[in-house]
């Protein structure tokens, strides 16, 4: 799902080190022929699915500059970027993330240190 100027989702702010994930669509059969009834695979401890928005990354603190109280203070905050990026699909812990409904759609809110293993389509 990527994002457009018409989406929806154009008006979410992730905060900080989180990533906005929609889960992947998982296979109602196992690899035996098994049918699984719906819901079984979402209480697994490990999920997968598609980053769909990330925040800036962890914030940096700035410097204190004691020695010239006349400066101005410049209160640019920097971050540290994520690794992941949008469209990466990441395995990530459950356990850790906080599901969200938006929209009707069910989302979950992970910090980075929950997604396990990141899968990129280009080079990197």
């Amino acid at each position: 799902m990527k994002l457009t100027p018409d989406n929806k989702l154009k008006k979410l702010i992730i905060v900080g080190d989180r990533v906005l994930i929609k889960l992947r669509k998982s296979d109602e059969k196992t690899s035996s022929g098994l049918y699984l009834p719906p819901g079984v695979q979402e209480r697994e401890k490990v999920q997968q699915g598609f980053i769909i928005k990330t925040g800036p990354g962890y914030p940096i603190p700035a410097p204190v500059e004691e020695d010239e109280p006349w400066k101005d203070r410049d209160e640019n905050i920097k971050y540290i970027p994520l690794q992941a990026k949008e469209g990466d699909l990441a395995i990530f812990l459950l356990n850790g993330s906080y599901e969200v409904i938006y929209e009707g759609e069910k989302y979950f809110i992970v910090p980075q240190h929950s997604i396990l293993m990141l899968e990129r389509e280009e080079e990197l």
